[in-house]
């Protein structure tokens, strides 16, 4: 509730402040009223969704774009929720992906403003295989015609591609989005690294694995496995871990180095994990993975999109996954919180067995050690219980 509260206040700050600049722009546009026909309300979107700023678009809708003048929607015949703006945007042919909307209700000078989010997304450009045209409208003739194969454009405060030929460097700069061209390099590895389905690799068999569609990037394994020590193995049924280096080259230039993890002889990898000092606890750790890391994004691909770390054994969350930093930070303070919940006696008879295989292959003890990777991964359980209730 509190997250959808500050996405609601964020929005409502956002569309005051372009409200205040008192003119439209390269990825918002403001409209007296909802539209009365869909021919114009999907043309609206796919320039949008085509803007050149690369941003999440705003149709905001119950504001007079000539005074700026709030009107509100609240008795507008024609509003739509957000189910219908769905259907009438996604059932359209188009050459590739629909574009991404949602709907939201805002509040400004007691009036209801309705804001119509054209995502952000690399599938550009946005364009139809097949004509359409809303025959309902009351003059059919006036009827907006939305042309299969056009590219549609947002530039600036106009609509390219109407009446017009749409600009080539536009149309440039949307393929180049498309294809992560437009990015550093590192940027457009972790657009790759967005695709897992994309990446071939057996790391059973090959050192190597590659992009389908841009083998230019590629992952190399450096050398042979080395035998290492990381006290999570101790939670697979062969408790010894082994680990290589691994880069990540766009044609011969390494961009990245990290690490590859082999688990239970070699039947499970994983990539390099991070690890972690849990705050005002400075001697006890965990070990990580950030789904929007190069790592996190590599987590996804090992595991073919499961995020499943364990081998033969049960998934006992040896090591712990989070969406982004701030879930990471939001799971640190509830382990501080609720460290005690626990004693040592209750971990060490749950996951002795564990625990003496680390104590056995690497000395074992409370600090850096099976014990610890326990006691999070208990914690870590509930944390996330909490979160699916």
């Amino acid at each position: 509730m509190r997250v959808i509260l500050e996405g609601f206040m964020k929005l409502q700050d956002t569309i005051k402040g372009l409200l205040s600049l008192k003119r439209e722009g390269g990825y918002w546009d403001f409209k007296k009223e909802w539209y009365d026909d869909k021919g114009e309300l999907l043309l609206d979107v796919l320039c949008m969704a085509n803007n050149l700023e690369d941003m999440d678009a705003y149709i905001i809708l119950g504001v007079e774009d000539s005074t700026w003048s709030i009107k509100g929607v609240e008795a507008d015949p024609n509003c739509l929720p957000l189910r219908n703006l769905s259907q009438i945007i996604s059932n359209k042919k188009y050459a590739a992906y629909a574009p991404e909307v949602d709907l939201q209700t805002i509040y400004l000078e007691e009036h209801e403003i309705d804001v119509i989010i054209v995502r952000n997304t690399m599938h550009t450009p946005y364009y139809l295989t097949e004509q359409y045209k809303d025959n309902k409208v009351d003059d059919p003739l006036k009827a907006k015609v939305v042309e299969a194969g056009k590219i549609y454009v947002r530039l600036n405060d106009r609509k390219a591609g109407v009446g017009e030929i749409t600009p080539y460097w536009c149309l440039e700069h949307l393929w180049g989005k498309h294809f992560g061209l437009n990015q550093p390099i590192l940027k457009r590895l972790s657009v790759l690294l967005d695709e897992p389905n994309k990446w071939i690799f057996d790391w059973g068999n090959k050192d190597y694995a590659y992009h389908i569609d841009h083998p230019e990037f590629r992952m190399q394994r450096i050398g042979d496995f080395e035998q290492g020590w990381w006290p999570a193995a101790a939670f697979y049924i062969h408790p010894v871990m082994h680990l290589a280096k691994l880069n990540i080259l766009y044609h011969n230039t390494i961009i990245y180095e990290t690490e590859i993890w082999a688990f239970d002889e070699f039947r499970k990898y994983l990539p390099k994990a991070t690890n972690c000092c849990v705050s005002g606890k400075p001697n006890y750790w965990y070990s990580y993975y950030q789904l929007d890391t190069i790592e996190g994004k590599m987590l996804t691909i090992f595991t073919n999109g499961s995020m499943d770390i364990s081998s033969r054994e049960p998934n006992y969350n040896q090591f712990l996954t989070f969406k982004d930093e701030k879930e990471r930070k939001e799971f640190d303070s509830y382990l501080y919180e609720h460290f005690e919940d626990y004693t040592d006696e209750q971990i060490a008879d749950e996951y002795k067995h564990q625990i003496a295989e680390d104590t056995k292959s690497n000395g074992g003890g409370l600090i850096y050690s099976a014990f610890q990777v326990a006691k999070s991964a208990k914690i870590y359980g509930d944390w996330k219980r909490m979160h699916k209730s």
